[in-house]
């Protein structure tokens, strides 16, 4: 999108606001099913935690999409969207027998990542087919926080569990039609992922009733000029390959499967706050902004990179700032950038928006979260309105 446009958007929908670009959301998905059209059978499910507007989940249902999902919730956000039970797979972490049970009772796919839940439904509900993830123990970025393969992580059943695994499928007699990984977001590099995917390989081989493998994703995309992202066309053409020779030793030919999130939301989305106060003191100068980590939490929590331009006044000369929100606490979304030169008043746009941004908002310091605009056909529409005073009290009770 332009810096015009979203100038426009800010002016007419006001600020904090976030921003989605409809034809970014879809030409990422229609890259990554290009990037295997090696393969026969693919299914791309998006990673609802990313971004679970409806109006978003509805776009990618259009356009073929099914959905990843991690709570009974997104579950329903997701038929609620439109999606057909069997294009939904629940693959949650840490949740109560009872709430996988409901999402089965919905008819959707179901994902499982621990011993005890395995054996506890595959005892109650030996009929239904149930995917089963793994942890490969595979470290796949930099950043552990959004890393989930590796040993010390809390998702997945462990390969070095696998026994134990093919002895409750053998006692409960469960079906098991998938088998399931997810090294976390940031593939660095193809070929720990390719290792990755051996493992996975050499552990679906010993479950004769499989109809797909999933492999998650991760695929990292770029935060700025010249940053490192997946090469997803190498990485299509490298693992379809690999597929097709595992499906040929196999003796039945399977699905693939991926789960992405960021990949196809991030760049599709921009944040644009506006500047109440330029701020200088002894060594700094701040513009502050009106928003804050309630609204966008991954500068502070993850220490994630988000370029800032200045719509307002691109052409500016550039100054160095430090960007910092209006929350009561150190909110700063970047120190030291050199922005065109900033005014009160101007807008602020932050790129790499769409994933995890929105869905992570709060209301901290009782600050209403912002609205959202689907940016679709050379016009924004309204997907969630900006909340109000009544939307914070909405389920409070005053008691004396």
């Amino acid at each position: 999108m332009k810096n015009s446009e979203l100038a426009f958007l800010a002016q007419e929908f006001g600020t904090p606001l976030y921003v989605y670009d409809a034809e970014k959301i879809k030409s990422q998905y229609l890259r990554l099913q290009k990037a295997f059209d090696g393969v026969n059978k693919l299914r791309i499910n998006y990673a609802v935690k990313a971004l679970s507007n409806i109006s978003i989940l509805a776009l990618l249902k259009n356009i073929g999409a099914g959905i990843d999902t991690v709570s009974i919730q997104e579950v329903h956000l997701g038929l609620k969207a439109g999606f057909a039970p069997e294009k939904i797979i629940f693959t949650p972490n840490g949740v109560s027998i009872e709430e996988i049970e409901s999402a089965s009772e919905l008819g959707v796919k179901i994902n499982i990542d621990n011993l005890s839940l395995l054996e506890q439904f595959g005892s109650k509900h030996p009929k239904t087919p149930v995917c089963i993830r793994i942890n490969p123990h595979v470290m796949a970025g930099g950043n552990r926080n959004i890393s989930v393969g590796h040993i010390d992580s809390k998702f997945g059943i462990s390969i070095h569990q696998i026994p134990h695994i093919l002895r409750i499928v053998e006692n409960t007699k469960m079906q098991v039609n998938g088998i399931h990984m997810h090294t976390g977001s940031d593939i660095l590099d193809i070929d720990v992922f390719l290792h990755a995917s051996e493992i996975l390989f050499k552990t679906a081989i010993q479950f004769k009733e499989l109809e797909f493998i999933d492999f998650g994703s991760g695929f990292k995309v770029p935060y700025f000029d010249g940053d490192i992202e997946t090469d997803v066309e190498e990485f299509g053409s490298r693992l379809s390959e690999r597929f097709n020779l595992f499906c040929k030793e196999y003796g039945k030919e399977l699905t693939i499967a991926f789960e992405p999130g960021k990949f196809i939301v991030s760049e599709a989305g921009f944040f644009i706050s506006k500047v109440n106060v330029i701020k200088q003191t002894t060594s700094t100068v701040f513009a502050q902004i009106d928003t804050g980590f309630n609204h966008l939490i991954r500068p502070m929590m993850y220490d994630s990179y988000h370029r800032i331009e200045n719509i307002s006044n691109p052409n500016g000369r550039n100054r160095f700032y430090s960007v910092v929100g209006y929350i009561c606490e150190t909110d700063t979304f970047g120190s030291n950038r050199k922005i065109a030169e900033i005014s009160e008043g101007d807008y602020l746009v932050f790129k790499n928006a769409g994933a995890y941004c929105f869905t992570m908002a709060s209301n901290y310091n009782s600050r209403f979260r912002p609205a959202e605009i689907l940016y679709k056909e050379g016009k924004g529409v309204l997907i969630k309105k900006r909340e109000t005073m009544e939307d914070l009290l909405r389920n409070q009770i005053l008691i004396d």
